[in-house]
């Protein structure tokens, strides 16, 4: 995927919490559903194509490690598609939030898949990577500091 550059309105900042947060939140309805959709067709694959038992499904390790498996794949792949797109989730639309590197640019995929690392271990870590935002003196997450991306706050049209 090439590389695009990204209109730099001069009012363009860096995210603060709040902002980042909301957006979260947002995505974090988003993913839920998404969730529930992949469990759904996770329990009828398993229940219909393979013959398990209704009463059997969750209990073997098989059916718990693939359904985890799945949803932390469908999660990155969430976020990685809406970055790659357009540097923002729909969460991040509705709280005028765009990740981009530090030229201005769209990220690449590697940077996407390292800020989704960071992303589960700034969540495994109480959120600390995200509330560094407050400590950092650029506004930096977690994430965007080990992919070398930024979050910025686009001005209201």
């Amino acid at each position: 995927m090439t590389k695009r550059r990204f209109p730099q309105p001069a009012n363009t900042r860096p995210a603060g919490l709040p902002s980042r947060l909301g957006a979260m939140l947002y995505d974090g309805l988003l993913v839920t559903a998404i969730w529930i959709a992949v469990t759904v067709a996770h329990l009828v694959f398993f229940r219909f194509v393979l013959g398990q038992k209704a009463e059997e499904i969750g209990i073997q390790g098989v059916d718990i490690w693939s359904l985890r498996l799945l949803l932390v794949l469908i999660t990155t792949l969430f976020f990685v598609f809406f970055w790659q797109r357009g540097g923002m989730t729909l969460g991040m639309q509705a709280w005028r939030l765009r990740v981009q590197t530090l030229d201005g640019e769209s990220i690449s995929l590697k940077q996407s898949l390292v800020r989704c690392l960071m992303a589960w271990l700034s969540l495994a870590a109480l959120g600390i990577g995200y509330w560094w935002v407050l400590f950092d003196s650029q506004c930096r997450s977690w994430p965007d500091i080990a992919s070398g991306t930024q979050t910025v706050k686009l001005p209201k049209h």
